[in-house]
């Protein structure tokens, strides 16, 4: 079992940056994937950016590369940087854990995923 704990969002303006973290409880975390997911008012969730475990694999959705980065520590936490932030990235960030194989289409799907934090609230204004 895995509990996770956003922290880290907030209202900031067009082009600013952020750091989201997600806290894991859990001894087994280093053995879990973990992904960053949004979802905007109306929208359905989607997927930002994962990462393997150890580190190993990095994964990115098309709207997050080249201005988010995913990283983890031996503290039990992930983070998702966040650059150059636009009014489309507003959403709900959620964090979550998953086992399982290590592919792009795994990390980027939201059912592989059976832990999920309750999310964190960033907002960008134009």
């Amino acid at each position: 079992q895995v509990q996770l704990v956003e922290s880290g969002g907030g209202l900031v303006q067009t082009g600013a940056s952020l750091k989201l973290s997600c806290a894991a409880s859990g001894r087994t975390f280093h053995s879990y994937g973990m992904g960053w997911f949004r979802q905007a008012p109306g929208k359905e969730r989607e997927f930002v950016a994962a990462i393997s475990p150890f580190g190993r694999n990095t994964y990115f959705a098309d709207s997050s590369k080249g201005r988010f980065g995913i990283s983890r520590d031996y503290n039990n936490k992930v983070f998702l940087e966040m650059h150059s932030l636009r009014p489309e990235d507003t959403a709900v960030y959620y964090c979550a854990a998953r086992g399982g194989p290590d592919n792009s289409y795994s990390y980027s799907t939201a059912g592989e995923y059976p832990y999920w934090g309750q999310g964190t609230q960033v907002s960008v204004s134009s």
